[in-house]
């Protein structure tokens, strides 16, 4: 294979560069026929980094707990490592799902999946920081006030959180308009290219809103007042409510498209 290309494309079966279609591609939940059935080797070195990334975040511990005092402390983290854990799933999740839809392996992606790569690995130890932070504040555990100096600390750390997410949403909403752009070579019919441009906007929306918070964070500062009122934190519970808005719109608006 030449990574060189623009036009490898994985099928399973069979490729989209030959004239004559491929027997079938085997359909997915969704609707999304998976063109992606065979793991690509730059989808297995990007899942490779992400049980790395995960790697990192248990060895982040200073030892061995040798105690049973130690002990404790080390399952006081345990509800960091859950939530750093779920928000690199579902990064992973994000390009896993690309992946079986498409199964490109040209140079945009690989160049898209290794800065994804190299993006996530710079990000791990901010999002394990603030988890960390995050979970001591909500549980009243008093290391949280020793993790940070000040506020304006904070502010800074939100801003280095949000400038990985973000760039990792955009990273995924490019790989999508990427392969929105080789609509036809790829085959993709009514629903999938709706799919698509679903998976975009939803990407798209949370990037506008880990943007909304780094700028919070560098253009605000700190209320002297409540220590509680963190804006660049608290914008992204916008998450909870656009998300599932957005993704019941984009699924009754599927259920009426038909396949081709």
């Amino acid at each position: 294979m030449d990574p060189s290309s623009n036009d490898v494309v994985r099928t399973g079966p069979a490729n989209v560069a030959g004239e004559a279609p491929p027997p079938q591609w085997p359909v997915g939940k969704d609707g999304f026929r998976i063109r992606g059935a065979e793991m690509t080797r730059t989808e297995t070195f990007t899942d490779a980094a992400f049980a790395f990334a995960v790697t990192l975040l248990v060895i982040s511990v200073d030892a061995i707990p040798s105690t049973y005092v130690e002990l404790r402390q080390a399952l006081a983290d345990v509800p960091a490592f859950a939530a750093s854990f779920v928000l690199l799933w579902f990064f992973w999740y994000g390009h896993w799902q690309w992946s079986r839809r498409f199964g490109l392996e040209d140079m945009p992606t690989i160049i898209l999946s290794f800065t994804f790569v190299f993006v996530m690995l710079s990000y791990i130890y901010p999002m394990k920081f603030l988890a960390t932070l995050s979970v001591a504040f909500f549980s009243g555990r008093s290391s949280a006030r020793g993790m940070l100096s000040d506020v304006g600390q904070l502010y800074d750390l939100f801003a280095i959180y949000g400038i990985g997410f973000v760039t990792m949403a955009l990273i995924i909403v490019s790989l999508n308009v990427h392969a929105y752009r080789k609509r036809e070579r790829l085959r993709l019919d009514a629903l999938e290219r709706f799919l698509t441009r679903g998976a975009i906007g939803a990407w798209t929306i949370l990037a506008v809103v880990g943007t909304l918070s780094v700028a919070l964070a560098l253009a605000t500062e700190p209320p002297a007042g409540d220590r509680n009122v963190v804006w660049p934190g608290w914008v992204y519970m916008l998450l909870a409510v656009v998300m599932p808005v957005y993704g019941t719109l984009v699924g009754r608006r599927s259920r009426r498209i038909p396949r081709e």
